[in-house]
């Protein structure tokens, strides 16, 4: 699948760019080669970044399971995802893993969570009996991880309060539905296709505790002001970290554990894993950025507003679009889409507060796909870009709906 995606962008990217070139656009060439040797500089620094935070946390889950810290974490979900992911036989360090891989993204931790999203695929790939196929539950895990909730999105607050919006936390609520919608609609395609039930005690009892929780947490996060969301939000995420951090270290120390030699051994697979991802990581942000540097999506949100308005459909969605085609490619492309639709239809507009939704509930699935699978070498993912993009689209849409029914 992710051969013939790639050989896809750049069929698509070469189209536009002849497109361009026959209608007087020649720059477009120029731009599409600073775009191919952008895109291999970008590859080395995010690999040479993920270096120290990566041997930190396979440093610290190698202590942690030592320790047996891990397995009690993985005892608080190993019910439901034992249900989600019957081929991983229960006690195995992966629930673990996955756990707090999941626990990290629904608290906004994108540092920790990366490290313990790679540490999970390599628990899971323990398991795989063919190394290049994906299996069922390294699927089922990526598509929770791309469509995952997450709970306190600050950094789109923040961003709305440097375009000075009037109440930067409006969209707290909107963004939530929409992350649930998108992970509800991942869970839901993953659950079809590897024919899996949903409906049982187990996962409706979780359900229930789990939405019971985040609905309380909107009542008392919507009594604070934007300041105090992010003070409670930043507060949780680093006590938790440092509870883990201290938790791993010092219940390893007490039962005897070489705690610095298990984090040396740890760290060493972080590195070596860094280094690997270089190739997975050059080959999907080289398509990427062909794909936009060509112009194709500009001419695909074209194609788009066309569709709606001879519809007769409202096309004020279409004004925010950008924010949402860039997102599965690109986090920081997708960013920078959402400043510019906030800075020329104003942060608090209807294009403006939809491109703020669509930021903070869909994820960069190509990206995670490229890493995760990268990181553990399998090159067949069957159907995890399927059903990632299927729970980006349910997102995508949640978000319209939702502004439409919040701002009109």
């Amino acid at each position: 699948m992710l051969n013939k995606i790639w050989f896809g962008f750049f069929a698509t990217a070469l189209i536009a760019i002849l497109v361009q070139v026959l209608t007087g656009h020649t720059q477009i060439l120029s731009e599409s080669v600073s775009a191919i040797f952008s895109s291999s500089k970008l590859a080395a620094e995010i690999a040479l970044g993920l270096i120290g935070v990566l041997s930190l946390w396979m440093g610290l889950m190698r202590v942690g399971e030592k320790a047996g810290v891990v397995a009690v974490f993985s005892k608080m979900f190993e019910p439901l995802l034992s249900k989600l992911m019957p081929e991983v036989p229960r006690g195995h360090p992966a629930f673990g893993s996955v756990t707090m891989n999941l626990t990290a993204n629904m608290l906004g931790l994108d540092n920790a969570a990366t490290p313990l999203g790679l540490k999970a695929m390599q628990d899971l790939q323990t398991l795989n009996p063919n190394k290049s196929v994906a299996t069922n539950a390294q699927i089922l895990f990526l598509v929770l991880n791309t469509s995952s909730i997450t709970l306190v999105p600050v950094t789109v607050f923040l961003y709305r309060a440097q375009q000075g919006a009037a109440a930067p936390a409006d969209v707290f609520l909107p963004i939530l539905l929409a992350t649930t919608a998108s992970t509800l609609a991942g869970l839901t395609a993953v659950a079809l296709v590897q024919r899996l039930s949903l409906i049982n005690m187990v996962v409706l009892g979780y359900a229930g505790i789990i939405l019971s929780s985040i609905v309380g947490l909107v009542f008392y996060l919507s009594t604070l002001t934007v300041a105090a969301i992010g003070e409670v939000s930043t507060g949780l995420g680093n006590g938790i970290l440092l509870l883990l951090i201290f938790s791993f270290v010092l219940v390893a120390g007490m039962r005897k554990v070489a705690v610095y030699d298990e984090f040396i051994e740890g760290a060493k697979e972080g590195f070596e894993q860094s280094i690997k991802l270089i190739p997975y990581l050059l080959a999907m942000l080289l398509a990427i950025a062909l794909l936009r540097a060509s112009g194709a999506l500009d001419y695909l949100l074209q194609l788009i507003a066309g569709l709606v308005a001879f519809a007769g459909g409202d096309v004020r969605f279409v004004d925010a679009m950008p924010t949402a085609i860039m997102k599965p490619f690109s986090g920081s492309g997708a960013r920078a889409m959402m400043l510019e639709t906030m800075q020329h239809y104003g942060v608090d507009s209807f294009a403006g507060r939809l491109a703020a939704i669509l930021q903070g509930s869909t994820e960069t699935t190509f990206y995670v796909l490229a890493v995760y699978f990268g990181a553990v070498g399998i090159r067949n993912g069957r159907h995890a870009l399927a059903c990632g993009l299927f729970a980006d689209l349910a997102g995508i849409i949640a978000a319209i709906m939702v502004c439409y029914q919040f701002y009109g």
